[in-house]
């Protein structure tokens, strides 16, 4: 077995030298270090190196040290050893790591520059994970600093591993928007890099671990939600588009439709995406596949057949309608309303009366040019992008009137609820 056969050469063979280089640096079991200034400290190290230089296993052992050096952080130390030839892409025969790898790992951002400078591979990957410095240092927020590093001297951000993951994916996959919250990695990388619909569909993962979990639990992970969306979207991500399977036949749903499916739960989410313009049709098959206003009226009926109060009822219809009105002001099309045979229905032969009032609402909406204070609003808003306006508007020659009317969103904002995102209620 690798493992066996590498921790035996460690053990048996270059063991003793490297343990020798540990006592001259004052190491003294985890991560202890002697209070010798750096040069006097240096000088015992070169002294050493110079006795110990004829031994068989003095490469092996002076490269385990330097990548033992890396995960101190001894900057100097590790000089020394790269001056008498330690091998910069050595790895450790245990763990597979190199020195660059593990000065990554333990945050070490000094260490992480030194050793590229001296020609430290900056794409290397492991053998057994085939992780990157860079893939390493996305995954943890503490790691800011060395993924900083690293792309300031060149590491290629669009690299993918051999499962197609770059390292921005690997922060998305890694942070679970509670005890994990890339934020920081992730807008770095994104700064760095460019956005594929992978990217926006990695949001979904949140999702569904929030639409699950706890009330406490939901609110961060509606927030993490809501900021990775807002920092894709700004970096050209369309939420609109859906993501194509492997096989090449399978589309999963884009972030658009999962919001809207579940607005309710997840207003704060859809509201943004529609306030950036997100198409009310799936960007890539158009009205073919799904429109905005079939999933929010089959999201009503799903709602209303869950025996809600009243006051629920009036939420979730007026959330809805909120949606509908932030759609034609914001999204560049509105497709054609459904067909009224196409309603929900409760059961097999009745709808909801709250659906048909809304329903013909809509009809009556569609049927007239849309309102010039509508299409001025909505021309405006396009001239303010990006979003958010909010400020925008506020420096406008206007009466505070019109600037609240330039706002819808104002007037859902203050509403009681509706800033969270809900996770989905057990069964009763």
């Amino acid at each position: 077995m690798p493992f066996l056969h590498g921790f035996r050469r460690i053990v048996y063979e270059y063991q003793p030298l490297v343990d020798a280089v540990m006592c001259v640096l004052g190491i003294e079991g985890e991560n202890q270090r002697r209070r010798d200034d750096e040069e006097s400290v240096s000088g015992a190290l070169v002294e050493l190196l110079d006795r110990e230089s004829q031994s068989p296993v003095f490469m092996e052992g002076i490269s385990y040290s330097l990548f033992r050096v890396a995960d101190i952080g001894l900057v100097s130390a590790a000089q020394v050893l790269l001056r008498y030839g330690a091998d910069l892409n050595f790895e450790d025969p245990v763990l597979y790591y190199n020195p660059l790898h593990i000065a990554v790992l333990r945050n070490k951002p000094d260490m992480v520059q030194m050793l590229i400078s001296h020609g430290a591979e900056i794409e290397k990957r492991d053998r057994i994970r085939e992780s990157s410095p860079l893939d390493l240092a996305g995954e943890e927020v503490d790691k800011l600093p060395c993924l900083r590093v690293l792309l300031d001297l060149g590491a290629d951000v669009n690299a993918k591993d051999k499962n197609g993951k770059t390292a921005l994916l690997h922060a998305l996959a890694s942070s679970d928007g509670l005890t994990v919250n890339n934020l920081d990695n992730i807008q770095l990388l994104l700064e760095r890099g460019y956005v594929n619909l992978l990217y926006m569909y990695s949001i979904h993962i949140y999702i569904y671990i929030y639409i699950y979990s706890s009330v406490e639990n939901a609110k961060e992970i509606g927030h993490f939600c809501t900021h990775v969306a807002h920092l894709l979207i700004s970096h050209g991500a369309d939420p609109s588009c859906c993501l194509n399977a492997t096989d090449g036949e399978v589309w999963e749903h884009s972030l658009t439709y999962t919001s809207l499916e579940n607005f309710n739960l997840l207003f704060p989410l859809t509201a943004l995406l529609l306030q950036h313009g997100a198409s009310f049709v799936c960007s890539h098959h158009s009205a073919s596949y799904w429109t905005g206003q079939q999933l929010i009226f089959t999201r009503l009926a799903e709602a209303l057949r869950e025996a809600l109060d009243a006051a629920e009822t009036a939420d979730v219809l007026a959330k809805a309608e909120v949606l509908l009105d932030l759609a034609r002001i914001c999204c560049p099309v509105i497709p054609p309303l459904f067909p009224h045979s196409k309603l929900p229905v409760l059961d097999q032969i009745s709808t909801p009366h709250p659906l048909l009032e809304l329903y013909s609402r809509l009809e009556e909406q569609e049927r007239q040019p849309l309102p010039l204070r509508c299409l001025c609003r909505r021309l405006i808003r396009l001239c303010l992008r990006p979003w958010p306006f909010e400020e925008k508007v506020k420096a406008l020659p206007l009466p505070d009137r019109l600037k609240d009317s330039l706002l819808p969103e104002n007037s859902w904002t203050d509403r009681a609820g509706w800033e969270r995102f809900k996770p989905r209620r057990s069964p009763r």
